[in-house]
């Protein structure tokens, strides 16, 4: 009798709970009315454990952005950038050199791209004491 597949050799990945998406919707309105007043809103739809997200500008005009990967994780989900050159998504690098970060980073890394804004990919400093 063979045995199931270990969790992700079959490619499978959990989906999110609804918590979890919940979250997601909050931590990207927050940071979004924090750091883009380009934006009037974002809006997050699912498929499977991807998070597909956009922008709505004042106009009422939706901006794709980027998408997410769920890995089980609520603070750290893979990115994709959106490429409306080619009207897909691709697996890209945050400005910390990670294929994978917060909802706030993927959000800061995809406006400062679309929205014109470079100064979203500067990383901060760390403190100093």
């Amino acid at each position: 009798m063979m045995r199931p597949p270990a969790r992700g050799q079959d490619g499978h990945r959990a989906k999110p709970p609804e918590s979890t998406k919940t979250s997601l919707r909050q931590k990207l309105a927050a940071r979004a009315a924090e750091r883009w007043p380009q934006l009037a809103g974002v809006s997050v739809r699912w498929h499977g454990q991807f998070a597909y997200v956009s922008g709505q500008l004042p106009d009422g005009t939706e901006l794709p952005l980027f998408r997410l990967r769920y890995a089980d994780s609520a603070s750290t989900w893979g990115f994709a950038i959106y490429r409306a050159s080619h009207d897909d998504y691709q697996k890209s690098l945050l400005p910390s050199d990670w294929p994978a970060g917060t909802p706030q980073e993927a959000l800061d890394c995809a406006c400062g791209l679309y929205l014109g804004d470079h100064t979203a990919w500067l990383t901060q400093p760390p403190p100093t004491n």
